[in-house]
């Protein structure tokens, strides 16, 4: 569990203010990303199920509170909010969000959280941390796995992720955005995914020749062996596997010109009858060069990816926000929407739903609206109740539903939509009319 301390300081002293001033009072908070990365035209969320299990399951442990109450920043907050707030403070709030693995575009809420103030001020570092980082991969994901135009790709990356929760996160996330399987034994027995491995160069090194490598490899792993060809000469390395007799199921190019390469290595294995052998490639690889790859058409069955995919390399941070849209003050029948006015970083008031519109299966366009106004003729709902007074109302959907969903998402948006050069401007979202109105309105009231 996530612990509750991990949250940036400043949440738990505005935590401590709204307490003492007893301005506890419900608000709503939405997460979103306000502009999409460079050559990003749309992301896939993912995320979610770890969100809700962060918050059904957040406490303050004794030792949690000794140890704040007696940090230099709290010595004037009383006692009470330590010994009673805190001791049994839980997430009781209200969650909406969208679905992982569903395609979703600047501006447009992934999640929106009602809670008492110190409730939903406390949990925004831990969901930004948890919904933006696995989102970001999980649109990664999707693009490498476009680029691939259906042959198999592999997340590869633990050993470069950010540190082994990172790697965790970026093998479910790449999984939900398409990809087969994971090197990370750990991701494939939590999350239920398929592992996949190869060899490394040092086992070819550990052995007196190449040969003698393959051969003892095959004594464990003749049915799913993969052997790795290019430690030290990848064509003599092919023609020492076809002269030792094995029958390789699939073998591994890591380094060099893979396209020059992948055809001499499926020549010699064609020509010595090992045609069901398959070439895998690895070795720094993104959607662009994978791209590359198969627009030329190098015979390569399969990639695994790593670097680019589990650090997001060309994009690793989202401008992913979480910002208060709504509150209720005590003796409010209504709740009113607020603003932030700063120059490029403009929020919109009041509780939000997104509706997309399908035209002929293929999705046309996305409205952002009040969350209380009738949807509009056509639109689908995105936001849908998550959790209702600190319980999940969504069971864990598992990773190989949710990776066919996501696919199945993305296959609905336009092919311009979908190319991995697309301006991330090219797809339509609207505020509502309602919406442009209460947002001119908070502003007129913040200006008097």
């Amino acid at each position: 569990m996530i612990s509750a301390l991990t949250t940036d300081l400043y949440q738990l002293t505005m935590a401590a203010g709204y307490w003492r001033a007893d301005h506890v009072c419900p608000a709503t908070f939405e997460l979103f990303v306000r502009r999409l990365p460079s050559r990003r035209s749309f992301l896939v969320t993912a995320g979610l199920d770890q969100a809700l299990d962060y918050l059904e399951h957040l406490r303050f442990t004794d030792e949690e509170r000794t140890w704040l109450r007696e940090r230099p920043q709290f010595a004037k907050v009383p006692g009470e909010f330590f010994d009673d707030y805190l001791q049994s403070f839980r997430f009781t709030g209200d969650v909406w969000a969208m679905a992982e693995g569903t395609p979703v575009f600047a501006n447009e809420p992934l999640l929106r959280v009602t809670a008492s103030l110190p409730e939903a001020q406390l949990v925004e570092t831990a969901l930004l941390a948890i919904v933006s980082f696995q989102t970001s991969v999980a649109s990664k994901a999707a693009r490498i796995v476009r680029a691939a135009q259906g042959r198999a790709v592999v997340e590869f990356g633990a050993r470069r992720a950010h540190g082994v929760d990172s790697a965790l996160a970026a093998a479910r996330a790449s999984f939900i955005g398409g990809c087969q399987g994971t090197s990370l034994v750990e991701a494939a027995r939590r999350f239920g995914v398929p592992a996949s491995g190869t060899m490394a160069h040092s086992w070819v090194q550990a052995f007196p020749t190449e040969r003698d490598a393959f051969i003892e490899f095959s004594r464990s792993f003749s049915e799913s062996a993969v052997y790795l060809l290019d430690t030290y000469d990848t064509l003599a390395a092919a023609r020492s596997l076809v002269a030792s007799g094995l029958r390789p199921p699939m073998v591994r190019l890591d380094s060099g010109d893979l396209d020059a390469l992948s055809r001499e290595v499926r020549r010699i294995l064609d020509q010595s009858g090992l045609r069901s052998t398959k070439i895998f490639a690895t070795g720094d690889l993104d959607e662009h060069r994978i791209a590359a790859l198969v627009a030329a058409g190098a015979p390569i069955d399969g990639f695994g990816v790593g670097t680019a995919l589990s650090t997001v390399s060309d994009a690793p941070a989202l401008s992913a926000v979480y910002k208060l849209v709504e509150v209720r003050g005590r003796g409010d029948r209504d709740a009113t929407g607020v603003v932030k006015l700063s120059p490029g970083k403009e929020t919109w008031p009041g509780q939000k739903q997104v509706w997309r519109f399908m035209r002929s299966g293929r999705a046309a366009g996305d409205v952002i609206g009040a969350a209380d106004e009738p949807a509009p003729e056509g639109g689908v709902a995105l936001l849908k109740p998550a959790m209702r007074a600190g319980k999940r109302l969504i069971p864990s959907v598992p990773l190989p539903e949710l990776c066919a969903d996501c696919r199945r998402s993305i296959d609905t948006l336009p092919e311009d939509v979908r190319a991995l050069d697309a301006s991330s401007d090219i797809y339509p979202v609207r505020m509502s009319d309602r919406l442009q109105d209460a947002r001119l309105k908070a502003s007129r009231h913040r200006d008097a």
